[in-house]
């Protein structure tokens, strides 16, 4: 008995490695209409996010993602947003893919994905949902299981937020790019802007804290407006 005990939690510890290898931040290029385009998947240990824009402007492509998981080599997404097909959200599918430890394929596919990261050296590695502000100096909560959502995905070195509603399919935008947390500092490099592509290119520093769990992030907004804000890990 014992030592059927032993195998199954063998069999468990290789199953999730090779699971939590997927973890980090994934890059591929590719060529389309004269331009140069890159594309960044992210995965947490249960969501993802993959996003297309220019590689020498920023200018945004698309972006799409959702709940994962990962058995044997079939990857399953539920997708939750999905700026360039909306009525996707909702839907499950699943697909073959070809993992190694830099590297990242859909079985019977061309493009590669390289590693970026494994989910260091940053401190937020995850997916966050915001989950309360500071108001007149107390912190008003919210509900993160109501349909409209604004979530961050963090590996690493990159971090992606993306604001949407899952019931009406709606997508209201997103941003993201490279970030450091250094001496309780936050620090974001805009690489992408949905909404504005002039946002392309700036750095914005933030103080952060881990407290119980949440991320505590507050600072100056890009209109500088002071900010409070609490994000939960999902």
């Amino acid at each position: 008995m014992k030592k059927l005990m032993c195998y199954c939690l063998v069999l468990f510890a290789c199953s999730l490695g090779y699971a939590q290898s997927l973890v980090g931040a994934w890059e591929a290029t590719m060529e389309k209409d004269g331009r140069t385009l890159r594309n960044v998947v992210m995965f947490s240990a249960s969501h993802q996010v993959a996003t297309s824009y220019d590689a020498e402007t920023g200018a945004f492509v698309g972006t799409n993602g959702g709940s994962w998981s990962l058995a044997d080599n079939s990857l399953t997404e539920t997708v939750e947003f999905d700026f360039k097909q909306p009525e996707r959200v909702g839907t499950t599918s699943s697909f073959e893919i070809v993992l190694t430890e830099n590297e990242l394929k859909l079985k019977g596919a061309d493009t590669v994905w390289k590693r970026l990261d494994d989910g260091s050296p940053g401190d937020l590695d995850g997916a966050w949902l915001i989950s309360g502000r500071m108001r007149d100096g107390e912190i008003q909560k919210r509900d993160t299981n109501r349909p409209r959502k604004t979530m961050k995905i963090l590996s690493g070195t990159r971090f992606q937020w993306i604001a949407y509603n899952t019931e009406t399919k709606e997508f209201m935008g997103t941003g993201g790019g490279t970030y450091t947390t250094v001496d309780g500092k936050y620090t974001e490099h805009i690489e992408f802007f949905s909404r504005d592509n002039a946002r392309v290119g700036a750095s914005l520093e933030f103080n952060y804290e881990l407290k119980e769990g949440d991320w505590h992030h507050s600072g100056l907004s890009s209109k500088g407006k002071p900010i409070y804000e609490v994000w939960s890990l999902r």
